[in-house]
């Protein structure tokens, strides 16, 4: 008999007032009323039975999204937390040891989760089933083989399925494709953000997966680092307004969030990926900390640690940031994972980085492909003395909490109907947040809102290219380069149809437009790839087409043409004296699928510009890294200060 099902023979006597209707806490009768969500309640379950021993779980192939205040509350938890400890105590080393270590889908096998109870697997940027296009089936065909093999191991335990969904769950082929945190930082609408994770939330579960590593919190400070885009701003008061309803939005309707990168992901020196951080304390605190105690509030269940440095400590050994401070002075109850293949960066022997690592307060580690090694080594110190049992109990202890609380003990084959994957209401949803993540930056001579009854020349690199728009980490790491994904609609066929439908007009003679658009870009890059240290128009990542457009823009400016210019990009740009080719200038970042319908409706007015500055824009590459943090910011020094953005008058 497996030995999880001792933990469903415990009856928990109490009555908990606004915990989540998913924690299961069992009681001899359930009212379906009272408690409409519960695992009883749904409709039509269909129990599946183990042959070999007779466990039973639910799955629900039409899994009604959780109603709950995920907000941590004392009493659930330690209804919970007595459930874990009937479990723990029932729990070999080894079998303590596999749930600490999440392997990459793509070297391990279902039958080897069974074999060594893995607590966890991951598909890592751009990993699929088996190929890019994969459909939402083969997506849950592959989840559930390998909790089938969780739940035939030893222990029984479920294990928790891990994946980067950042801008809705863009490893999934057809997913909708929300604008980038940064647009989300420049639209400054919690409720938005929450929307936008409840959407994203729907279609991971469509194939069954119920954990996301993310919301990024990093708090950038200089743009050169290429994971900019993945921050909400450069001021902590925008992560403080957006980081709670972020992280609600993923565990109110069923998905763990994950808070990462700590702490100080975003202030490395120079914004090297992977850096190191020389701040004091009380900087550290006030700016990148802030985040993390509003996921905290928030009862966020997971919380990623960084690859870089503070004060060349790398923070996947840094005791005092992990233990001290996050789980003693903060009291986070979830687990912390480490990142990909992150320990590998401490020094000694793989047995010193795992001690060292799990010392300091990991509780799993992300190994994608060592993971059978890291069990064994996870044993071998434990029974050298290197690590404590203790350390190994608060470990397990906590990974078994969040599977516990997010329901996957009693329903670990949860999933939507693939009717929530790219739906109306989630493009609508995407389409909104594009107009409201847009800057104008410029707007001379009434230059916009263009006429729907215009006639207008389309040029640029970004401006029939639903890939650029959506940028890194869609459908792969890096990104989608094609100017089809599968889902969404480019800025070129969005305004066409517009124009088409107004008696307007596109010419490929620019002599006979009255208004030419150019749409600038930078190339997809994800994480160290985008790390740029000249941030111009035309180099680093700079699309190379974005040359002869500027030149074109040039031309028609000194021609008298309207010229609109829009910047596809994942951060501010050093715009030098190109912007005075455009009578007008946007900032569109990387708004994603729905980014070219949402930049048309408010180009031609249906909608006023809203967004602003979540960055300062600078003159030159000298003032990258100078913030509104700065006790000395002037804001008249810089090309376009933080939270600045004009309207349409009126």
């Amino acid at each position: 008999m497996k030995k999880i099902i001792i933990i469903f023979m415990f009856i928990i006597m109490i009555t908990i007032s606004g915990c989540a209707s998913t924690a299961p806490v069992i009681i001899d009768e359930v009212d379906c009323v009272v408690t409409p969500t519960h695992a009883d309640c749904i409709i039509d379950p269909i129990d599946v039975v183990d042959d070999e021993d007779e466990d039973n779980y639910i799955i629900d192939s039409t899994f009604v999204l959780p109603e709950y205040d995920s907000v941590f509350n004392q009493i659930a938890y330690d209804a919970i937390m007595v459930q874990v400890e009937e479990l723990l105590v029932t729990l070999t080393l080894e079998e303590k040891a596999g749930q600490m270590v999440q392997a990459e889908r793509g070297n391990i096998s279902p039958a080897q989760v069974e074999q060594y109870g893995i607590g966890s697997v991951l598909s890592g940027g751009g990993s699929h089933p088996s190929a890019f296009n994969n459909d939402t089936d083969d997506w849950y065909d592959m989840y559930e083989a390998y909790q089938i093999g969780a739940l035939n191991s030893s222990s029984g335990i479920p294990l928790i399925y891990g994946i980067d969904a950042v801008h809705g769950n863009n490893n999934l082929y057809g997913a909708t494709i929300f604008p980038h945190n940064i647009g989300l930082g420049a639209a400054n609408d919690a409720q938005l953000v929450y929307d936008i994770s409840q959407a994203t939330a729907e279609e991971m579960l469509v194939t069954g997966i119920s954990w996301t590593f993310a919301p990024a919190l990093s708090v950038v400070q200089n743009i050169r680092w290429g994971r900019t885009y993945e921050g909400y701003s450069e001021n902590p008061e925008i992560h403080k307004n957006l980081t709670y309803q972020a992280i609600l939005g993923f565990q109110e309707n069923g998905v763990s969030a994950t808070a990462k990168h700590y702490i100080a992901d975003g202030a490395t020196i120079n914004g090297t990926d992977q850096g190191n951080v020389v701040l004091t304390e009380a900087e550290l605190r006030e700016i990148h900390l802030a985040p993390y105690v509003e996921a905290i509030k928030a009862d966020v269940d997971t919380v990623m640690i960084s690859y870089s440095s503070i004060e060349g400590v790398k923070m996947h050994s840094n005791d005092y940031w992990i233990n001290d401070v996050l789980k003693g002075e903060l009291a986070f109850k979830g687990f912390i994972i480490s990142d990909w293949n992150a320990i590998h960066q401490l020094s000694g022997s793989f047995a010193q980085q795992v001690a060292i690592s799990v010392n300091s307060g990991i509780d799993m580690l992300m190994e994608p492909s060592r993971w059978q090694e890291t069990i064994n080594t996870i044993v071998n110190n434990v029974n050298s003395g290197t690590i404590s049992v203790g350390r190994i109990d608060d470990a397990v202890s906590r990974i078994l909490y969040v599977k516990i609380k997010q329901g996957l003990m009693t329903n670990p084959y949860k999933h939507l109907d693939s009717n929530y994957l790219y739906n109306e209401d989630h493009q609508a949803l995407a389409r909104d947040a594009v107009r409201k993540s847009l800057v104008l930056l410029k707007n001379d001579n009434q230059s916009l809102p263009l006429a729907k009854s215009e006639t207008i020349y389309f040029t640029g690199p970004g401006v029939d290219s639903v890939g650029y728009m959506s940028g890194g980490w869609t459908t792969n790491w890096q990104g989608n380069f094609n100017s089809d994904i599968g889902v969404g609609t480019s800025l070129l066929d969005a305004m066409s149809e517009v124009l088409n439908l107004n008696g307007g007009t596109i010419v490929t003679d620019i002599n006979l437009a009255t208004t030419v658009v150019v749409v600038l870009a930078e190339t997809p890059y994800a994480e160290g790839q985008g790390d740029n240290g000249s941030l111009t128009l035309t180099s680093g990542n700079a699309h190379s087409g974005n040359a002869s457009a500027l030149q074109l823009a040039s031309v028609a400016h000194g021609a008298g043409k309207n010229v609109v210019g829009i910047l596809i990009s994942g951060r501010p740009l050093i715009l030098g004296d190109h912007l005075e080719s455009f009578d007008s200038f946007v900032a569109a970042w990387l708004p994603g699928s729905e980014g070219g319908l949402g930049i048309s409706d408010v180009l031609f007015g249906d909608y006023n510009f809203t967004g602003t500055l979540s960055f300062t824009w600078p003159i030159d590459i000298s003032q990258v890294g100078y913030t509104s943090n700065k006790e000395d910011y002037d804001e008249s020094l810089v090309m376009f200060p933080y939270r600045y953005g004009l309207e349409y008058p009126n």
